[in-house]
């Protein structure tokens, strides 16, 4: 039985980019940019983009006609910035947790030999950062 992973096709679909709703693209935009070291970039139609560096953009779009459904988004970090992400956190104010559930303030997990943080955005989306992917059967 052989361990090694199999090649990923060239044709692998791969996110290119997601809306996330806000109501205030900039604030939200700028609030996670900020956190994550990026920078937001220039308008483009009715969204406002923070690329993550990776060939995915996420796309904050304006939504006032109805109350924001809050999701979840998980970023894959490096560990040598995981310490200054935490760091910003505190400087604004945000309380980080170390459970999705929010249970814990103030504390990171170490899943998966890594370290890993939960946090709201200013519409309630759960944001996460992680040093290792989730280990997946």
């Amino acid at each position: 039985m052989s361990l090694a992973q199999p090649a990923v096709p060239a044709t692998v679909a791969r996110l290119d980019h997601t809306a996330v709703y806000a109501s205030d693209r900039r604030l939200s935009a700028e609030f996670l940019a900020a956190v994550l070291g990026l920078e937001v970039g220039a308008p483009f139609g009715p969204f406002l983009p923070v690329d993550l560096g990776n060939g995915v953009t996420l796309d904050y779009y304006e939504k006032r006609d109805e109350p924001i459904q809050p999701q979840h988004y998980a970023f894959l970090v490096p560990e040598e910035q995981f310490d200054a992400m935490i760091a910003r956190l505190e400087t604004i104010g945000v309380t980080y947790y170390s459970d999705p559930s929010h249970t814990a303030p103030g504390r990171v997990n170490d899943l998966f030999g890594g370290r890993g943080a939960y946090f709201d955005d200013p519409d309630g989306h759960n944001m996460e950062i992680m040093t290792r992917p989730y280990a997946r059967p």
